[in-house]
């Protein structure tokens, strides 16, 4: 596997990972017991730190990254181990 497909995997389980980490640890300003700025949405973010969902999001896709290429290298799972899930095998012509 080429190092710039490494690169666009992790690029995409990262940005995945961001997304999916964004609602965890924030809490709103009625929550924290602040005030709010006037206009301000009842579910805006009152403790939003990117610099956190950033660090979480570069560790989790790291490591989740190591797991794909590791996989791609010793073929841990493959197609065959995958089989119970419709489509992932090319069918033979015959219904099966």
């Amino acid at each position: 596997m080429k190092w710039t497909s490494i690169l666009a995997i992790y690029a995409l389980i990262w940005v995945l990972t961001a997304f999916m980490s964004l609602p965890f640890g924030v809490k709103t300003h009625d929550e924290l017991g602040i005030e709010k700025v006037p206009g301000q949405a009842d579910s805006a973010p009152a403790n939003f730190q990117p610099g956190k969902l950033a660090l979480r999001a570069t560790l989790i896709a790291a490591g989740l990254t190591a797991l794909y290429v590791l996989n791609y290298i010793y073929g841990w799972i493959g197609p065959e181990q995958l089989e119970w899930l419709p489509g992932v095998l090319p069918s033979d012509g015959n219904g099966s």
